[in-house]
């Protein structure tokens, strides 16, 4: 009795002061102790009863399995007991042998259970049920299946448990078929009144998308519980009915009245998105009323709610507040952390699982692959595929997956098709995992050899397959050849009206170069979510046009779509290459007003973008804690100290990214060796390129070459750069020549300029810059009639040199300036600032380098087209138009010329302003009358400083120059459209121009240069009206 009501130490008080204590007397005791969970005490007194010589029943030894099953760290001591069940022969006694297989199946040991089931002489209903449920735990739901088949064969009869199982089985393969006709079998068995089995089919229905059966189920019901409302309630769930599945909850707690963990647990991952945060938020409250804030459940379901909305700070303080946890709650963090892009916080929580000697089952190793599943963590990931192998995992079907999705994200093609063939089941999410490798590796032809192959083993294609298979479209040919005949089996196969697969159309033709067809699917669809939108803003993206991309973003916030940190991430780089500051400031509060301010993708987008608009310090100040840092941010970070002239810093965030056990990759190396190259640290960046490939296993490759060209070439080792060139392990391409040329114009280097000059016409004889560049030593040189057949040369074929440009952005108007503007409505107060700027700056000390003038012409008329470049006057209108002290921010589409850069110097410690100016290749800050740059990129002998060069030394250095100087008496040559600085280094095209009309104007064959005005309704529309 005693026992029974759980008041166990009066009981153990009545047991030891028996004299006489028999079989049922022990029974009773031990049933009691496992009863209320004292499982250390139950073992305890079976050993007591062995020293005494009492011999055990069956029942006492099935209540001690008991125990060492629901502990849950008794499996040494419930191997024991096996041992001991089998020495007395126990084994013969079905409900012994039934408890050892639910024994096994607790601990997730199916194989075990497997042999045991096989050697056990009798099996009733009982034992096949438990084997089953073991499967099914287990993941392995067609095995499930299997035994059910197996079952029947011995015409056993199934009991409701039994059905229960199956039906839940059929529910997770999404085999409706398979789901009915087990149906049929309950029907014919006269168990569909049981609440269990109806419960189980509600599941089913539910998760087959057949909502209306299962309300059909609920509603016939006679007798309903607790199960019966969660079920339909996760029915509702599942087919994304939130709101009705809070009207049903509400309609539970008035009628049932009975509230369980299960249920408010099914609500909070109904909750789980960014849009339904509220309403888990308020269910989180309703978890602390009924006072289950201690329920395991609960708290797992706390922790997908945070984790699915990106609240990973949320769900970290919910771990932390648990007072116990269980596989799930582990699992679930880890997910959590992989959701969040903290790969290495989600495997360092899988060791210390393993540490803790905490059961890990076949979730934990799905997730840890998946944390795995990129090169910076293939290494791991190798670890843990050999501790699959031990623990005998492979051969589930989702950590098998797992591995291949695995290796393919990582570009090991050869290893994923190894554990592909070495599977001895495999499903669609098998084919899918393997197509979608081969997409992202980009290997159209065998992703579309694999889809062939699935279709031939009878493998049903879902719109996943047929997505991955769409991605591997990546050029004008794969559209004709693979993509458009691939658009007319969806169409055929009805795959058409799914929107996964619509918005993978989208997607396939913007890669393919299509970007009308994408528009037209998008403008097609009837219905739009998020998907859609993220869709055609990256097809955008991939085109190139970033403004269209803020338009697409402020178009979807006005269609009442909210934005995700996908949106947030594409748009923040889209400001980022335009270098809008003012956008991208306004795209960054959005999303630390929407709560993704701690999401990594976000986070690394904000920081590039702040970067390359010339912000360091809000870079530094939105940085992640070092041990929070992906690669990428360090990555991030290198670039932007590199681009800004912090090349010593570059060089110590390395150091520390190192120390914190980050892997560099290649991005991290070209990264670093341009902040070689920029601040002249040969030696250093070629110490670097010999450690990349011997360290840390990273091959050069064409970026890392061309670094190192660049750096030999301008610190005037050209020898050394063209032997490297001839020993690359790669081919020289047009911009390895078109680097080496860059570096003969500055050292004036004619014979191996023409040699250089010579490839990239090969290569390419519409290449401007090649011209340009060669024409500009001739120049230098004095080769003046060389010049002239060049001249000619780029007349026969045609080819203009883009004209420069520079431009300041002020709020709603971009003032865009090109060599010698007169167009412009504030020119003559221009003109005006600039005359004043030039009396201060030579009374200062400046003296014109008029070698940066690559026409014949006087040195009177030379200074004079050097004072009408485009910097210059973009920087007059901006001290005009800017408040006084404020930062000014120039850009040019072309690099800076050397003379202006000097004027920049001058002008910065005079005005006493911040001074940025970006070009394509980096960010000049000028203060004081310092650049970042330290003037290394000039030429080989630095540039004039005011505050290092006296005035009296830099007239004699002027008075000097001109004596010695030749003047050549050639006949002028008037070059055709020669814009200002001709110094190209590199065919970058045209530096991104803030706006379209920017973009416009400098394509044009002759510039005018204009300042214009956006209207209301253009992107100086706050993206967002307040925080």
């Amino acid at each position: 009795m005693y026992s029974k009501f759980g008041i166990v130490h009066y009981a153990r008080c009545l047991f030891d002061n028996l004299s006489v204590r028999n079989d049922a007397s022990w029974n009773t005791m031990m049933s009691g102790l496992v009863r209320v969970g004292l499982y250390g005490d139950a073992m305890l007194s079976f050993r007591e009863m062995q020293s005494m010589g009492v011999r055990p029943s069956g029942f006492l030894v099935s209540s001690l399995i008991t125990a060492c099953d629901r502990s849950g760290c008794m499996f040494s001591q419930g191997i024991q007991v096996h041992g001991f069940v089998v020495k007395v022969g126990f084994l013969f006694d079905v409900f012994v042998g039934t408890c050892l297989l639910h024994f096994y199946g607790a601990y997730k040991r199916v194989f075990d259970e497997q042999i045991l089931f096989e050697e056990m002489p009798e099996r009733n209903v009982v034992s096949w049920t438990s084997l089953m449920f073991g499967y099914l735990d287990y993941g392995d739901f067609e095995k499930v299946i299997y035994l059910f088949q197996e079952m029947r064969k011995e015409e056993i009869s199934c009991n409701e448990n039994t059905f229960a199982t199956v039906i839940t089985a059929c529910s997770l393969l999404g085999d409706e078929v398979l789901g009915l006709t087990v149906l049929c079998h309950v029907v014919k068995s006269g168990f569909e009144d049981k609440v269990s089995v109806a419960n189980s089919l509600i599941s089913m229905f539910g998760s087959l998308g057949r909502l209306k059966e299962a309300c059909n189920v609920f509603s016939c019901m006679d007798e309903r519980d607790t199960i019966s409302w969660n079920s339909i309630i996760s029915a509702h769930v599942q087919n994304g009915l939130c709101g009705e599945s809070l009207r049903i909850f509400h309609r539970m707690r008035h009628v049932h009245k009975k509230i369980n963990s299960t249920t408010l647990a099914t609500l909070l991952s109904a909750c789980s998105s960014i849009d339904n945060l509220k309403w888990g938020r308020g269910i989180h409250g309703l978890v602390f009323r009924f006072g289950l804030d201690t329920n395991i459940c609960i708290c797992n379901s706390l922790l997908g709610l945070y984790s699915e909305a990106g609240r990973l700070d949320d769900a970290e303080f919910v771990l932390k507040e648990m007072l116990e946890t269980d596989l799930i709650s582990w699992n679930s963090m880890m997910t959590c952390y992989l959701r969040g892009g903290r790969s290495l916080d989600a495997i360092k929580l899988l060791l210390k699982m393993l540490q803790m000697e905490k059961t890990i089952n076949y979730v934990t190793f799905m997730t840890a692959l998946a944390a795995c599943s990129n090169s910076e963590f293939i290494d791991e990931g190798k670890i843990l595929h050999a501790l699959v192998i031990l623990t005998g995992m492979h051969e589930n079907l989702v950590v098998g997956n797992a591995l291949v999705t695995m290796y393919a994200k990582s570009g090991m093609m050869v290893e994923a098709e190894k554990v592909f063939q070495m599977m001895s089941k495999r499903n669609e999410v098998t084919w899918n995992s393997l197509i979608g490798g081969y997409a992202e590796n980009e290997e159209p032809d065998e992703a579309v050899k694999a889809f062939q192959l699935m279709r031939e083993e009878g493998i049903k294609t879902d719109y996943i397959t047929v997505s991955n298979v769409l991605g591997a479209c990546l050029t004008p040919d794969d559209l004709l050849k693979r993509g458009m005949p691939i658009h007319a089996h969806i169409v055929s196969t009805g795959f058409g009206s799914n929107k996964y697969v619509q918005n993978s159309l989208i997607t396939m033709y913007a890669k393919c170069g299509d970007l009308q067809s994408s528009n037209y699917i998008f403008d097609g669809l009837a219905d739009k979510n998020s998907v859609s939108w993220n869709a055609i803003i990256a097809a955008n993206a991939h085109h190139g046009l970033e403004e269209e991309v803020l338009k697409l973003i402020v178009k979807m916030r006005s269609a009442g779509i909210d934005v995700d940190q996908f949106s947030l991430s594409e748009g923040l780089a889209a400001t980022a290459k335009l270098a809008v500051l003012e956008e991208g400031q306004q795209l960054h509060c959005l999303a630390v007003k929407l709560g993704f301010d701690s999401d990594a993708f976000v986070t690394n987008a904000a920081m590039d973008m702040y970067g390359k608009c010339g912000e360091m310090d809000d870079v530094l100040r939105i940085l992640p804690q070092p041990f929070n840092r992906s690669r990428l941010s360090w990555n991030i970070l290198i670039s932007a100290f590199a681009r800004h002239g912090h090349f010593q810093k570059a060089r110590e965030t390395f150091n520390e990214m190192l120390e914190m056990g980050q892997k560099p990759d290649h991005v991290t190396f070209v990264s670093l060796l341009s902040a070689c190259n920029h601040g002249g640290l040969v030696d250093e960046g070629l110490t670097y390129f010999d450690i990349m490939s011997k360290d840390f296993n990273v091959m050069p490759g064409k970026e890392h070459c061309v670094c190192i060209i660049d750096l030999l070439g301008r610190s005037g080792r050209l020898v050394e750069a063209e032997s490297f060139i001839n020993q690359m392990p790669v081919p020289p391409d047009d911009v390895v020549w078109r680097s080496l040329l860059a570096s003969c114009k500055i050292h004036g280097n004619l014979e191996l300029g023409k040699k250089a000059a010579q490839h990239l016409f090969e290569l390419d004889p519409s290449d401007d810059s090649a011209y340009v560049l060669y024409s500009n030593i001739c120049a230098t040189t004095g080769k003046w009639g060389d010049l002239e057949d060049v001249r000619k040369q780029m007349e026969s074929y045609n080819i203009r040199k883009k004209p420069a440009c520079s431009w300041v952005k002020l709020k709603n108007q971009v003032g865009l300036f090109g060599m010698g503007d007169q167009t412009h409505p504030q020119i003559n107060e221009i003109y005006a600032k600039l005359g004043e700027l030039k009396k201060m700056i030579k009374e200062a000390g400046y003296v014109a380098d008029v070698s940066y003038a690559l026409q014949d012409t006087d040195e009177e008329q030379k200074e004079h087209n050097l004072w009408n470049h485009s910097e210059r006057l973009a920087l007059a209108f901006g001290l005009l138009n800017t408040p006084q002290g404020s930062p000014i921010r120039v850009f040019k589409n072309l690099r800076v010329c050397g003379d202006c850069h000097s004027f920049y110097k001058f002008v910065s410690g005079i005005i006493s302003r911040k001074i940025i100016l970006r070009d394509p290749y980096r960010f000049h800050h000028f203060s004081g009358g310092q650049c970042s740059c330290s003037d290394y990129w000039l030429k080989s002998k630095p540039a004039a400083s005011i505050s290092t060069i006296p005035l009296l030394s830099l007239t004699i250095m002027f008075n000097e120059y001109c004596k010695i100087r030749f003047l050549p008496t050639f006949r002028a040559y008037s070059i055709q459209n020669a814009v200002e600085n001709d110094e190209l280094d590199e065919k970058s095209g045209q530096m991104e121009a803030s706006y379209g009309k920017a973009v416009g104007a400098c394509r044009q064959p002759s510039l005018r240069p204009v300042s214009f005005t956006l209207p209301e309704s253009h992107l100086t529309q706050p993206l967002i009206t307040s925080l």
